[in-house]
């Protein structure tokens, strides 16, 4: 029985390890220095100690699969093992990348041209070698980052 509970607080461990980071660091949300700084150094750990977790499971299932005759309880042992492997590959993963979608090709229209835009929008502007760009606010709560080349400088705007 001890191995068993042992076993799911690996599995536990090994999945907070992806979870934690991802519900500290949220955008959508207010986020304090505390929780970013915590988030962050749990991620940077991560993606060792899924491995080590998952190496421990792994021998740990190994001894309990010998000793058990049920196949229902090898069954439980392999599934438990799924959400452990799922996590050395997750926090591997750069979750926010999946979350927000960067607008590598922008496009562009005057001011004038849409219908989109209206005078009272925010934008964030960038003036470069006497060129002029703006990106509205609206729309890049959703990108987050949009890739461009302004005034012959290659940028990275972010929101």
């Amino acid at each position: 029985m001890r191995r068993w509970l042992l076993l799911l607080l690996i599995v536990a461990a090994a999945v907070a390890f992806v979870v934690v980071p991802v519900f500290l660091i949220q955008p959508f949300r207010p986020q304090t220095e505390t929780g970013l700084a915590v988030g962050y150094e749990v991620r940077r750990f991560a993606p060792w100690a899924t491995v080590a977790l998952g190496v421990v499971a792994l021998g740990l299932v190994a001894g309990m699969w010998r000793a058990s005759r049920r196949w229902w309880a090898k069954a439980l042992m392999v599934l438990l093992l799924v959400p452990a492997g799922a996590s050395v590959w997750a926090s591997r993963q750069n979750v926010y990348e999946v979350m927000f979608k960067p607008l590598a090709a922008p496009a562009y229209a005057r001011a004038g041209e849409v219908d989109y835009i209206s005078d009272e929008d925010m934008v964030l502007a960038v003036e470069r070698g006497g060129e002029r760009v703006a990106y509205p606010v609206r729309l890049m709560a959703y990108h987050h980052l949009v890739g461009d080349t302004v005034g012959g400088v290659p940028l990275v705007a972010t929101y």
